[in-house]
């Protein structure tokens, strides 16, 4: 990568330079360009420009870290601020960030070795670095600074800390950022198979994993958000509410400001240079998985001509399939490296993913690197609905419902931006026939075409990665009023919760939201006991499970189906429910059903009763009586900053009240039982939550699962565990005079 620098920096010695920036001489000679940590050449080094101009420009930055060790990041510039943002996100977890580039980029096999291969020939048969490159080089100039800020930024950071030692990027580019550039925790490309893509590939049957099955039949994870109008809040200001379920430790929380108007708040994934969900003093933007079909598989008829060449019908003409060769290297036992080379197809569709009947499968999704991070961006500087809605004319946003605020007291759902224009006659949810020209993409819809709600006369908006149709309550959008591929998630058992509390007042305030937010009705259960207890009711006198669960039996019954840490049924209830979960789950598949559907409408008595056996016997097996409070089971525990945690039953941990969103908690906390463990630990669920009130004066709380560092050592590694599991919301420091009184450090980048 060739840096630009004028005469003045050119003419300046590497004896001036280095002298002049202590410590950069030993990180200088660690950070090379695209050889492995620990080695460097002479022709590969950081020059000294380099160097120079990165210290000039952490000049114009500040970091102030507040008594939570959140950084509070000024720049002279939006690229100044771009800078200090990477930097003191790598201060924070340089491991995350490098980790997330390593999966974007398909380069992940050269630090974890060849078992990694193929889920990095997947994120390179739609990423190509070479493009993305040339993609750069005509980005808008704007775009292009805060590029090379952002790998500045890491760049120095690297420089600065030669104790750092990545895995296998070394020297960060500019281009890099447009290959994780929409910011959501799974891209569409994970959809594909890896199974199915290396039997392809690998030229040998691959049976599809069990996660990959759990995953077509589990519920869609991503996330809670609520907006509720002035005419439904005490102080007459609109109210918006942030609740991502992610992976924990999967965002950074940060405060960005520059002199060119950045002023933003919130949760920054590992690695990018944008809030992702968050606010300014006058937007607020909380982004939801979407149910929304705008991915799809194409089945193509493949043709073998002379010399093996291959063509595809494609109405009455045979079209060539596009072959590439990808190269990619991987990590061997002996800590070398290798490479394995593919020879790749694709169609006017898209890549080739995996065969099905005879046919070839190609994945048609969104690739808009340029047009998703322009608009990734810029959402973060609008300020009112009429701007945000410009930014999303990009239509570059795929896989995000947005749930929108304003302080002149708007609110909106949206759903993805980017929906192709389809023949609503075609079941897009099963791969359609590529040959048969209908079922062709033409164009994407308008933004007025889309299922939306804005300002709704019921005066609140939600989404919990559920359908668009009750979105806000009667004043919804109609199903009957769009195509079917809006929606393929159907209900979830949240949706009804959201309703509930939100149904609840008119009166919101701040403090009443955190409440809804944390409200203990689980709605699964409230609709699955009763089928239980009624099973239980029918049995003979004489039935050996009469007895046996009686104990449990009663518990349930005189249940108000609310979570908490004292609570045993609570207990009883969850893993009865997983336990029924897992012997319904595949029937449910079949039947074209959910699996609460299916669980409430056709389980059978013998199955609820012998879920409810199989739970009984394993709390007995677990925590020696089936009478365990579920704060006992289900906890929180940090021990370490690795990326894959590990967890002990003998180190300190703390009660977490709520369940996993599957049994309708709004409050998500996604736990199991892991080797050695009886205890469940948690490793998703509720990550960053905030609420805002945008009134004259912005006022926003918030909390982050852990802490803000990633660091054991550092004060701020699990800092907010206590306030995460108790719902107990910090109040945000977004004005400077917020942070008086709470600042704990004061510096610049380097420094």
């Amino acid at each position: 990568m060739n840096h630009i620098v004028n005469a003045h920096h050119e003419g300046l010695t590497r004896r001036r330079v280095l002298g002049g920036a202590a410590g950069l001489a030993a990180g200088a000679a660690a950070v090379a360009v695209g050889l492995p940590s620990g080695t460097a050449s002479a022709a590969s080094v950081l020059t000294a420009p380099d160097l120079v101009r990165w210290r000039r420009q952490a000049a114009d930055v500040t970091i102030t870290r507040d008594d939570w060790g959140i950084p509070h990041v000024v720049g002279r510039t939006d690229a100044d601020a771009v800078f200090g943002m990477i930097y003191a996100q790598a201060e924070d977890d340089f491991n995350r960030i490098e980790n997330n580039y390593l999966v974007s980029l398909g380069r992940m096999a050269e630090a974890e070795g060849e078992t990694a291969i193929w889920q990095d020939l997947r994120q390179r048969l739609f990423i190509d670095p070479e493009e993305l490159k040339r993609d750069y080089a005509k980005c808008p100039g704007w775009l292009r600074r805060l590029m090379q800020s952002w790998a500045d930024g890491l760049n120095y950071y690297l420089a600065t800390h030669p104790e750092v030692r990545p895995r296998v990027i070394t020297r960060f580019e500019p281009w890099m950022p447009l290959s994780f550039s929409e910011g959501s925790i799974g891209g569409d490309i994970e959809r594909v198979p890896l199974s199915q893509l290396e039997s392809f590939y690998g030229d040998r049957t691959v049976a599809m994993t069990d996660e990959e099955l759990d995953q077509l039949l589990k519920e869609p994870t991503g996330s809670n958000g609520m907006a509720i109008a002035p005419s439904h809040t005490k102080n007459g200001h609109a109210l918006l509410l942030i609740n991502p379920h992610t992976s924990f430790f999967f965002r950074s929380e940060q405060h960005v400001t520059s002199g060119e108007g950045l002023n933003v708040y919130g949760a920054a994934t590992w690695g990018q240079f944008f809030i992702y969900q968050g606010f300014n003093a006058n937007t607020g933007w909380m982004h939801t998985s979407s149910g929304v079909d705008n991915v799809d598989e194409f089945a193509e008829t493949i043709v073998t001509g002379p010399h093996g060449r291959r063509s595809y019908r494609y109405g009455d003409e045979l079209r060539p399939v596009t072959t590439k060769r990808i190269t990619l290297s991987y990590r061997t036992a002996d800590g070398g490296r290798a490479q394995r080379t593919f020879t790749t197809y694709s169609t006017h569709h898209g890549p080739i993913v995996r065969e099905a009947d005879g046919k070839w499968i190609a994945f048609a999704l969104m690739n808009k690197p340029v047009e998703a991070l322009q608009q990734s961006f810029l959402r973060t500087k609008t300020r009112d609905y009429q701007g945000y809605l410009k930014v999303a004319a990009f239509k570059a946003n795929s896989s995000n419902n947005t749930l929108f605020a304003d302080s002149k007291g708007d609110i909106a759902f949206l759903v993805p931006q980017f929906m192709p224009v389809r023949d609503n006659r075609f079941d897009y949810r099963r791969p359609v026939d590529g040959s048969d020209p209908a079922t062709d993409w033409r164009g994407l819809h308008s933004l007025a075409g889309l299922p939306q709600v804005v300002n709704p006369k019921n005066g609140w908006t939600f989404n919990t990665n559920n359908w668009p149709w009750t979105a806000a309550g009667a004043d919804s959008p109609k199903a009957a009023d769009f195509p079917r591929y809006f929606d393929q998630a159907g209900e979830n058992p949240r949706g009804p919760q959201a309703i509930r509390v939100l149904s609840a007042r008119r009166d919101f305030t701040p403090e009443t939201l955190i409440a809804a937010a944390f409200d203990r009705h689980l709605t699964a259960f409230a609709r699955l006991v009763p089928g239980l207890v009624a099973a239980w009711d029918a049995l003979p006198a004489d039935d050996q499970r009469k007895a046996g669960l009686s104990g449990p039996i009663g518990l349930l019954r005189g249940w108000d189906y609310r979570w908490g840490a004292d609570s045993t049924a609570t207990s009883v209830a969850v893993f009865w429910g997983e336990a029924l979960w897992t012997a319904t789950s595949q029937a449910a598949g079949a039947a074209g059903m959910s699996v609460w559907d299916y669980m409430a409408e056709r389980a059978t008595a013998d199955q609820r009763l012998a879920a409810l056996v199989e739970a009984k016997d394993r709390l007995t097996q677990d925590f020696g009586g089936w009478e365990v409070p579920w704060g006992e089971i289900n906890r929180f525990q940090r021990n370490d900053g690795a990326i894959v945690q590990q967890f002990d039953d003998a180190k300190p941990s703390i009660p977490v009240p709520f369940t996993s969103s599957r049994w309708g908690s709004l409050a998500s906390f996604g736990a199991r039982r892991y080797p050695g463990t009886k205890r469940w630990y948690g490793t998703s669920g509720n990550s960053f939550v905030a609420v805002v009130e945008f009134g004259p004066r912005l006022r926003a709380w918030a909390v982050t699962a852990g802490g803000a560092s990633g660091h054991p050592d550092s004060p701020h590694f699990n800092d907010q565990a206590e306030r995460y599991a108790s719902g107990n919301l910090r109040p945000v420091y977004f004005y400077p005079e917020d942070l008086k009184g709470h600042v704990e450090r004061t510096y610049r980048p380097g420094r």
